[in-house]
This record gives C-alpha cells, structure tokens and sequence, in this order.
C-alpha cells in the first residue's frame, strides 16, 4: 500500500473504539509493513514501525483509538467521512504516509506508533513512558490544522465530591446535603474566578465543569455525590488545587479520579522550524495553537523532555461529533508538509 490516500479510508472503516482497537492495530500493521517500515507490536498492543536504523529517532506518536459511535465511511467530493477522520486517524495516517515518503538522512531513524487507549485511560502512551528511551524529537497526531502547530495543552483533574448528612425535618434549619454540595460547586466556581483574573487567555485558566450530580436516602441519611473536571493551565499545581478543594469541602469528601498536568513544548527546535518551513513552502501562514484539551503530550513530554509540538490534518471541531470528516486535499497537503518538515528537522538536527 503505497498510496497514502488508499491508507486512510481503510484505517477509517476498521472502527476501533477504545478497548476495541485490534482489528485497526493489525490494519495499521500491514499498512506499514507495505510502505517499507519495520514493524512490530509492543507490550502495551501499541503498533510500531520504524524506517532506518540511526541512533537519533523522531518519533511521530498518533493514537489509533477513537470515541465511540459508528460514522459509515463515505465520500463527499473532497470530504471523507468516519469515526476518526480528525481524531486521530487522519493525523496517524498522515504520519505514515510522511513518515514512509521522507528521505533518511544519516544516522537518524523514524518511527510512527500507532498507539492504544488515548481516549480512555492512555494505557498505551504510558506503556512508552515507562519502556521506550527518549527519543531526539516527537511529534503527537493530534488535529492542528494543516498551517498550524500546537505546541501545549492544558491538564485536567476529576474528581468526585461527596457529602452526608443526617436526615432531618424539611422545617428544620439545617443544611442538606443537597443544599452543601450546590454550595461546593458555587464556591469552586468562584475560587476559579478569583484565580483567573488577570488571565486573559483561556489556555491560562482553571476552568471547571459539572459533570454529574446525583442524590439519594435511606430512613436516615441523605447522600449527595458531584462528578466534577477541571482544566488546568500551566503552572497550576495538583496540591494548589486540592487546596482550594479543600477549603470548600466542608464535611464532604474529596475523591480524585485522574489527574493530568498541562504541559508545553518549546518554539525555539529544529522540528518547530521544519514545519514552518513547510507550511510556508506550501503557501500557509503558520501559527501556533496552545489546546484546551490534554492528548499523550501530556505524559510523554515531562517524561522525555525533548522537542516536542503536535501536528495532523483535520479541523479540531468536528472531533467527537456525528460531522466527523477530513478534507482529503488538507491530509495531502500536510503530508508534504511534514515530510518536508522531517527532513529539514534531521539535517539540522536539535
């Protein structure tokens, strides 16, 4: 398969839901193996190829999972429809296709991984924060748009807030539970106020959300539960946060489910300068993005601590949505691009 545009609806049409993603793992597989990578599976069930056999690496690191929800693959003129076409097929694809076109220079190496789990609990990318030695430079597939690079994205933290209280008269002047755990959410979202002021960018605040919210009762106690998320900008510590939870708890209980530091690359590194060269070279005016959101960036960064930006095809806004589709000129485009961009970042290296 040497046509990077055959690669993509076929990626497309094998759905791989997180925790479902063999079936795609072994399409990717072959994929690679025909367009001339070394490939192999992981401990983790990661796809991995690799071309060259240097001793400095750049890692383009997709993942190959997708949210659930079945879009048939079809096409639209220059649209390609299907679960995944943005997030994250479509940049997995475009670092295959780059990643086979791109001329070796000596002593460097490129590996493409398709990766398992980023939607759910990242088993996948933390399998290679825990075995895989750091590489030179990484990319992460992740949708910028073909004329944009993303350089950070934001943490994120949930947690459950649960509060119990005796059940008494509804004449009676005591709290609830119910009452107790509205007044927690309205605090937190004030304390967020407070911490944001002066922070003009979204990218630099603490933006929380109301997840869920559930009460109940037996004979005697009145249980009401919050399932709470928070964004978390750079600079904003775990134990910052869980200070000003804790302030506000009260006799509530705070329960953290996950948490997941914000992270940022550099803009000063040979990769940041190949794509830019190749955006312009395709007739794009480059720009930097900083994401909302969290994607593998945020595990592997801090652990490898070396070049690292995001970059893939596809309009960011239509991930998860029923509307999921590629332009399949832009996948082409950014192709090029980072083909291009591979190869400017290996001649000048870091």
């Amino acid at each position: 398969m040497k046509d990077p545009v055959a690669l993509l609806p076929g990626l497309l049409a094998t759905y791989s839901p997180t925790g479902q993603e063999t079936g795609a793992v072994d399409f990717l597989f072959e994929a690679m193996q025909a367009m001339g990578f070394e490939v192999y599976y992981d401990g983790a069930g990661n796809a991995v190829g690799r071309r060259g056999d240097g001793p400095n690496e750049i890692l383009l690191l997709g993942h190959i999972d997708t949210v659930p929800g079945v879009i048939p693959v079809r096409w639209d003129g220059d649209r390609l429809y299907g679960r995944g076409a943005v997030d994250a097929k479509g940049p997995l694809a475009c670092f295959v296709a780059a990643g086979a076109m791109a001329n070796l220079a000596p002593g460097w190496r490129i590996t493409v991984i398709g990766a398992v789990g980023e939607e759910g609990d990242s088993r996948g990318a933390k399998y290679l924060c825990e075995h895989y030695a750091t590489p030179q430079m990484v990319v992460i597939g992740e949708p910028s748009g073909w004329d944009h690079i993303t350089l950070g994205y934001k943490g994120s933290y949930w947690c459950r807030y649960i509060v119990q209280k005796s059940l008494t008269h509804t004449a009676a002047s005591q709290t609830s539970a119910c009452e107790q755990a509205v007044g927690f959410w309205n605090g937190m979202v004030q304390a967020a106020a407070s911490w944001n002021e002066g922070k003009g960018r979204v990218f630099e605040q603490l933006t929380p959300t109301l997840r869920g919210m559930e009460s109940k009762q037996d004979d005697f106690v009145e249980t009401a539960e919050l399932r709470v998320g928070f964004r978390l900008p750079p600079g904003m510590e775990k134990n910052e946060l869980e200070d000003l939870l804790t302030g506000l708890a009260g006799e509530g209980q705070i329960i953290v489910d996950d948490y997941i530091p914000a992270y940022k690359g550099e803009k000063n590194s040979a990769l940041v300068r190949g794509l830019l060269a190749g955006i312009r070279d395709a007739g794009g005016q480059p720009a930097f993005n900083l994401k909302t959101g969290t994607s593998d960036m945020n595990l592997v960064g801090p652990v490898w601590e070396c070049p690292i930006v995001a970059y893939g095809p596809g309009d960011s806004g239509l991930d998860h949505t029923p509307e999921e589709h590629i332009l399949v000129s832009e996948y082409l485009v950014a192709v090029r691009i980072l083909s291009q961009a591979l190869e400017k970042a290996m001649r000048d290296g870091k």
